[in-house]
C-alpha cells in the first residue's frame, strides 16, 4: 500500500504543492484579519474548516490537474525523450488507473468546498476553476501561451483562498479583493516565467511534434528574455501589495527585494546555450520564494 501511493504521488509530483500551497495560506490570512476586524466573535472551528477546506481543496484540485495532464499527454510523452520514463509510457500505472485519481480527485474537490458553507461561493465556483485547470492540459495544441494558463491556473490560488474566507463580503465590495488580486497576477506572471524556462528543454520536441510553446515559437534565446519579463511583472506586482492592504508593510517589501534577487539568479543559471542547470533554477530557486514571501507577510501580519 505505501509503494501504491508513493508511486501515485510520484505520479502528480505532489511535493510540487509547494509552489502554490504559501501563496493560498498568505491570502487566507490576510483576508482572515480583515475577518476577524470584521466578526471578532467567530469561533475557532469555524477557522479550522476554513484551513482545513483551503489545504483540501488546493491538494485535491493539483491533483485532478496533474493526473489529467499525464492521461492526456501519455502518448506524447512517451515519444519524448525526456518524458519518456513517466509512469504511463512505462506502465506502472495503467490508463484505468489514472482515470480513476482523475474522478476520484475531482470529486473530493468539489466535495470539499461544502467546507465552506454557508458561504455559497466556493460551491458555486467550484466546477469552472476546475474546467480551467484540467483545461490546460490541451492549451499547448493550440497557443504558445499555455505557459500563461498554467500561471492563471495556480494564480487562482490565492483568489480562491480570500473567497473562501471572506464570500459575499467580495461580493458587496468589490474593491475588497484587490490584495488577491495583485497576488494572483504575481503568482501567474511568476509560474509563466519559470515554466517558460522549464520548456526550454522541450524546444525541439514541440517545434518537430507541431506543439506550441514559448521557445517553440520565439527560440530558446527570445523565450528567456519573455521569461525575464513575466519575472519582472511578478516582482512589480509583489512590490505593489503593500499598496492595497495597510496589514503588510516593510517586511514584504524587503522579502520581495530578497525575491528578485533569486530570480536574477535563476535567470543567471540558465542561457540559450546551457540548459543543463534549468532543473536546479526550476526546483532549488522556484521552492523557497513562496515561502519567503509567506515568511515575510506573516512578520508583517504579526505587528499588525
Amino acid at each position: 500500500m505505501a509503494a501504491t501511493l508513493r508511486t501515485y504521488l510520484e505520479l502528480v509530483r505532489f511535493s510540487h504543492t509547494i509552489f502554490a500551497m504559501p501563496f493560498a495560506i498568505m491570502s487566507g490570512i490576510i483576508a482572515a484579519h480583515l475577518d476577524l476586524a470584521d466578526n471578532p466573535h467567530l469561533s475557532s472551528l469555524h477557522w479550522l474548516k476554513i484551513a482545513v477546506g483551503i489545504v483540501v481543496c488546493m491538494a485535491t484540485a493539483r491533483t485532478a490537474a496533474m493526473a489529467f495532464n499525464r492521461l492526456v499527454d501519455r502518448e506524447i510523452d512517451a515519444r519524448n525523450p525526456r518524458t519518456a520514463n513517466r509512469h504511463l509510457p512505462k506502465g506502472l500505472l495503467s490508463v484505468s488507473d489514472v482515470q480513476n485519481l482523475v474522478y476520484l480527485s475531482s470529486a473530493l474537490f468539489v466535495a470539499s468546498t461544502l467546507l465552506f458553507l454557508p458561504n455559497w461561493l466556493p460551491v458555486a465556483l467550484s466546477l469552472p476553476v476546475l474546467a480551467w485547470l484540467l483545461g490546460y492540459s490541451y492549451a499547448k495544441r493550440f497557443t504558445p501561451f499555455a505557459h500563461v494558463w498554467l500561471g492563471v491556473a495556480l494564480g487562482l490560488t490565492p483568489l480562491a483562498a480570500w473567497i473562501a474566507v471572506r464570500g459575499s463580503a467580495v461580493l458587496v465590495n468589490p474593491s475588497d479583493i484587490v490584495p488577491a488580486f495583485v497576488l494572483a497576477l504575481a503568482v501567474t506572471a511568476w509560474v509563466a516565467g519559470f515554466d517558460t524556462i522549464y520548456a526550454c528543454q522541450d524546444a525541439a520536441f514541440d517545434t518537430n511534434e507541431n506543439l506550441q510553446s514559448l521557445p517553440s515559437r520565439f527560440g530558446i534565446k527570445g523565450a528567456l528574455y519573455i521569461s525575464g519579463l513575466f519575472h519582472f511583472l511578478a516582482v512589480a506586482s509583489l512590490l505593489a501589495l503593500p499598496q492595497t492592504t495597510p496589514l503588510v508593510g516593510s517586511y514584504t517589501t524587503w522579502t520581495v527585494c530578497g525575491i528578485a534577487i533569486l530570480l536574477v539568479i535563476e535567470h543567471l543559471l540558465v542561457s540559450s546555450r546551457d540548459l543543463s542547470r534549468v532543473n536546479q533554477a526550476f526546483f532549488t530557486v522556484n521552492a523557497v520564494i513562496g515561502l519567503v514571501l509567506l515568511a515575510g507577510i506573516s512578520a508583517d501580519l504579526w505587528l499588525a
